[in-house]
């Protein structure tokens, strides 16, 4: 079980982003919050990180852990950070974003606002991102409360864009990254394999943090990135027509451009001599069936990709 020393832990995978990691270092100097342990994974880094974080533990007003590995990737990262946290809830902040100063309180208050009893069925309080100039990012939800799972938030609901808030530290334990795949892993498998466990989010329109838009994000996913990242892109795909096939009447075309999509990056994946592996193969007559159906969309993906590199 977590040792839960605090009530958060804010969990920061790094690497090689000793240039801004100060932002995030001073949103959290700024929170009205204070029981909480920042946890920095240091994937790494060849930078100063390191003595960055060793500067700011002389005289941080809470505390700071750093825990270096050695250069594999943020998933790895990200399961080291869950297991190595001393929080009931976990807040992953990336090296680059900020809080807003009431957002742990205002996370924290989200999360005692559910009954007792029901917490443990809870995965996480989500909110909602913000640029800098306080424009949201993507879309509010449909009402200001609301508690569902993330699959049906998104499916029957189209909620699109950057979200953000807490998750239980004991309940992501059971539902580790896989470190098996190479390189990208979309984030979206494990949230929808926890919420088809049933595990419940309490939505809120609160904005929990400022969003830098970086160059070059994964959200892009544009010709080089399909290449680069074929593989998690796959598998992500594939989890949409195999494994969330309850949800397809809702957004039937979106099922479809991802069986387009399984055909894109899996031609890919065969220019570039990459086997298949097991757990990215199709399984069922309706996936099977789909795939099929999209297979010349995908394929003019593919062509288009190759055309433009």
């Amino acid at each position: 079980m977590t040792d839960n020393q605090f009530s958060f832990t804010v969990l920061t995978p790094t690497y090689n982003r000793a240039h801004t990691l100060l932002r995030a270092y001073e949103s959290l100097c700024n929170q009205q919050f204070s029981d909480f342990e920042w946890l920095i994974i240091d994937d790494g880094s060849t930078d100063n990180t390191r003595e960055l974080i060793e500067q700011w533990q002389e005289d941080s007003p809470f505390p700071i852990r750093y825990v270096w590995q050695r250069n594999q990737h943020k998933k790895t990262a990200f399961n080291n950070g869950v297991n190595n946290a001393w929080g009931r809830l976990l807040v992953v902040l990336d090296s680059d974003d900020t809080l807003t100063p009431d957002a742990l309180n205002q996370m924290w208050a989200c999360w005692r606002s559910i009954p007792a009893e029901q917490r443990e069925g809870y995965i996480a309080v989500t909110g909602l991102c913000a640029r800098p100039d306080g424009s949201i990012v993507g879309d509010k939800y449909p009402e200001d409360v609301m508690d569902m799972t993330s699959m049906d938030m998104t499916f029957r609901h189209s909620v699109k864009g950057e979200k953000f808030g807490c998750m239980q530290t004991e309940v992501l334990k059971y539902f580790p990254f896989p470190e098996n795949i190479d390189g990208f892993v979309p984030e979206s498998l494990v949230w929808r394999a926890i919420a088809r466990k049933g595990y419940l989010t309490r939505f809120v329109n609160q904005v929990f943090r400022v969003y830098h838009e970086t160059a070059g994000s994964l959200s892009e996913e544009g010709a080089q990135t399909g290449r680069k990242h074929a593989l998690g892109l796959l598998l992500l795909a594939r989890d949409t027509v195999v494994e969330c096939l309850p949800w397809f009447r809702f957004q039937p075309v979106s099922f479809l451009m991802a069986a387009a999509r399984y055909t894109r990056f899996r031609l890919h994946l065969r220019a570039r001599g990459v086997k298949l592996p097991g757990l990215a193969q199709l399984r069922g007559l309706m996936p099977t069936l789909l795939v099929a159906s999209m297979y010349p969309v995908g394929l003019l993906l593919y062509l288009r990709d190759k055309k433009q590199h």
